[in-house]
């Protein structure tokens, strides 16, 4: 058996020393100085205790500190995580995942899938298989109870491979974390539909799922290498996996009859299961409940179109939501209620930004805002109508003679305002993490070096497990060059060799602070403009080329934050390092197959939907569109974007926003504090962000003052004032609305959304304003 040694038990501290997992069953029952008894934490199949633990329910978690040594346990089983059955169902959910994040990408709404529903789908198909299979160790039992000794029977051996035991904590979470790795193909995959849609250029099968699976693994050799500030680091908290975590540690920690959180998180899971049909498809009025607009539902003419523009949200470009709340669980998410407090403030404060700058340009007929719509993402000709970029692209080349013919293209102001912000962020975001965590940087690869951490959790994952060396990350990164450069080389997508190069080293300098921020703030920048004006400078004119640029650059950078998360779920569910990297890899390219096939059937069956300005309920295009408007309009960058052009401002936006960090940076310097407020916590990029949010994410505007008030009542008044509330309840109960909200989308989605076959719409009525606006805003004649 390994050694146990107790360094101070009376101080509660007790150490583990030997293999991953000791050898056999051994209980320790610490008790400190004083009446309070400590709590539990397992090693091995043993139990030591964890000191922080202890009477934290009145704690409020503000940092990374707090939410490691108070809200994450410590806690760890020694339970396998990587057996047969965590294999085959992280396989088979992976897939599943995978076909479900490349559903919503053609969605009306963009959906951030969390994690807890396929927790909870692998939660119940690993509890069967644990139950109705002939369990190995139950065999085992038996044998060795009649007497057997030595080597086990044959039959037994293997049913222990097919069936080990109960279905444990690590299984579960392999099977969520792999899948999770293969819906970061789904990203990478809008070059190809945005290809499919709007030049009809088709690529062979092989090519896409090369090129998917190289931006997968290149991403995932930079999280390698970026693991001591994006993972190792105590601040590195990634805020938004948080629910995720909880659910599946209540999930197997506690019991429903002597624990009445996970009580209380089956009896939301149910009530959100049986609620979430009405808002999805029956009375979906209930997504967009506008006052305003009921109020003035008969307004015609000009009237309509304003009170329109300022209050609706039910729909992709309708308008801003003002006053307007969504009382649809699958756009509010826990996502947004898991965001810590600065990043609500941040973004509460950008929204009121946003709209009196949006309403601002439109009705000042900035950039000729009002000859056109008022919201849109489309490229568009002077009178508002759709751009030919098929004609003046022919072949993703631009044709200059065409250009001639149909003049250039229109931006609407909402939209020339949003990327102007979107460039604004990402210059502060670059800026704010050399000024400001610069010096932190440095000290954790210095620490990391030096084998010392500040954060708990990796500290006992250091001392029990073996890390996965850095050169496996180099290999990764070296072979998913090379498929990418073999695809560059033998396709004609617009791309040269030497732009590749230069959009992985893009890639490889902004994916540390894009990580960064994601992992301090739970949410991180768009960098995508900014792949997208490189390209266009390097290669102009062409738009497909372009958005190869782009994925190559801003989807490893995106992958790069996405692995960071699971990786650092990893340290919270003590899953070994070595597993981690195996299952990810497996995920990463096991979704490259199955995204690819689920994208070209949705492409094909719903050409003319997504092509559309404004979809259907069920299928929209506008992710895509947004996508393509952006690669176009930087193709033509020497002709909208030059000095003097009439979109001159957005490029420069760049340095706009890094010279606000400066100057918050001196200002810092000289008041670092107002009324005891640490001028350090505000977060230029993050507040830049939101100030263009809305054009730029085409979203439906109905569900932000429902963010905004969902997450304030969360992190402000639950974390403060009701913190064991905070610490019990609330990821759990928000994690089981995620999984009802969405396990009803996907049996809707393919029942009646079409997802599956031809769609099938509920009946019209005036809770279903199918033939209008569904918030009952008035349509303009």
């Amino acid at each position: 058996m390994s050694a146990i040694r107790s360094d101070s038990l009376d101080e509660g501290v007790v150490s583990v020393s030997g293999n991953d997992a000791l050898d056999e069953k051994t209980t320790i029952n610490v008790t400190s100085k004083g009446d309070h008894q400590l709590t539990t934490t397992s090693i091995g199949s043993g139990e030591i205790e964890d000191e922080d633990d202890r009477n934290s329910d009145d704690v409020i978690i503000v940092d990374g500190v707090d939410a490691a040594n108070h809200l994450l346990p410590m806690r760890d089983d020694g339970d396998p995580a990587l057996t047969f059955r965590s294999l085959i169902l992280a396989s088979g959910l992976a897939c599943f995942q995978a076909v479900m994040y490349q559903i919503y990408m053609f969605k009306p709404t963009a959906i951030t899938i969390q994690g807890t529903f396929i927790v909870l789908i692998s939660y119940f198909v690993g509890r069967a298989w644990a139950k109705f299979l002939p369990r190995g160790d139950k065999f085992e039992a038996r044998w060795r109870a009649s007497g057997g000794q030595g080597k086990l029977p044959m039959h037994i051996t293997i049913l222990k491979f097919i069936n080990n035991g109960p279905w444990t904590l690590k299984e579960h979470a392999i099977c969520s974390i792999t899948a999770t790795g293969a819906s970061n193909a789904a990203a990478s995959s809008e070059v190809f539909a945005a290809q499919e849609l709007f030049y009809d250029m088709s690529l062979s099968p092989a090519t896409v799922i090369l090129s998917t699976i190289s931006i997968g693994l290149f991403g995932y050799g930079i999280c390698g290498i970026m693991r001591p500030i994006a993972v190792w680091h105590v601040d590195a908290v990634y805020w938004s996996t948080l629910p995720t975590v909880k659910v599946l540690q209540g999930l197997h920690w506690q019991e429903i009859k002597n624990s009445k959180p996970l009580r209380y998180f089956w009896y939301a899971f149910t009530g959100m299961t049986l609620y979430e049909i009405f808002p999805a498809y029956i009375f979906v009025w209930l997504n967009s409940v506008s006052i305003p607009c009921l109020a003035a539902m008969k307004a015609t003419g000009n009237k309509a179109a304003v009170l329109t523009n300022i209050f609706g949200g039910a729909s992709n470009n309708e308008g801003l939501g003002l006053f307007t709340f969504s009382f649809d669980w699958q756009y509010i998410t826990s996502f947004q209620t898991a965001l810590p407090l600065t990043l609500q403030a941040h973004q509460a404060a950008g929204f009121v930004v946003c709209f009196i700058a949006m309403l601002g340009i439109y009705y000042g007929n900035g950039w000729g805002a009002k000859s056109l719509p008022f919201m849109s993402t489309k490229l568009l000709m002077s009178n508002g109508t759709a751009y030919p970029v098929a004609d003046v692209f022919v072949d993703g080349v631009l044709d200059e003679s065409q250009l001639l013919k149909y003049g250039l293209p229109k931006l609407t102001g909402t939209f020339a305002f949003a990327m102007f912000m979107a460039n604004a962020a990402i210059g502060a975001l670059i800026v704010h993490c050399i000024l400001f965590w610069g010096k932190d940087i440095v000290a954790a690869f210095k620490k990391a070096r030096e084998g010392r951490y500040d954060d708990r959790h990796h500290e006992h994952m250091a001392k029990h497990y073996k890390e996965a060396p850095w050169w496996w990350y180099i290999i990764v990164l070296v072979v998913s060059f090379i498929l990418g450069l073999i695809v560059v080389l033998k396709e004609n997508i617009g791309l040269p060799a030497w732009a590749y190069v230069v959009s992985l080293i893009v890639g490889i300098i902004v994916s540390p602070f894009s990580t960064i921020l994601y992992s301090r703030y739970g949410n991180g920048i768009a960098t995508n403009n900014l792949s997208k004006m490189l390209a266009g400078l390097m290669i102009p004119g062409r738009p497909v080329g372009n958005m190869y640029f782009a994925a190559w650059s801003h989807n490893v950078i995106s992958n790069a934050v996405n692995l960071s998360n699971d990786l650092k779920m990893g340290e919270y569910l003590k899953i070994p390092p070595r597993v981690m990297f195996l299952t990810q890899i497996w995920g990463t390219i096991l979704g490259g197959f199955i995204n690819y096939a689920v994208m070209i059937s949705i492409v094909a069956k719903n050409k003319e939907v997504l092509n559309s300005a404004n979809g259907s309920n069920s299928w929209s295009g506008a992710t895509l569109q947004a996508y393509n408007t952006n690669a176009t309009s930087w193709a033509l960058a020497s002709y909208l974007y030059k000095m003097g052009g009439e979109y001159w401002m957005v490029p420069i936006g760049i340095a706009i926003g890094a010279g606000a960090v400066v100057v918050h940076r001196i200002f810092y310097h000289f008041v670092p504090k107002i009324r005891g407020f640490d001028v350090a916590d505000l977060n230029m990029p993050q507040f830049i962000q939101y100030a263009g949010y809305i054009p730029y994410n085409q979203s439906q505007t109905c569900v932000l003052f429902s963010w905004v008030f969902a997450g304030f009542y969360v992190q402000y008044y639950l974390r403060n004032y009701r913190p064991r509330i905070f610490k019990d309840y609330s990821y759990l109960i928000t994690g089981a609305f995620d999984g009802a909200s969405l396990t009803v989308l996907f049996i809707l989605s393919f029942a009646v959304f079409g997802a599956g076959g031809p769609s099938h719409a509920f009946p019209s009525w005036w809770g279903n304003n199918s033939n209008g606006n569904y918030d009952l805003c008035p349509v303009s004649d």
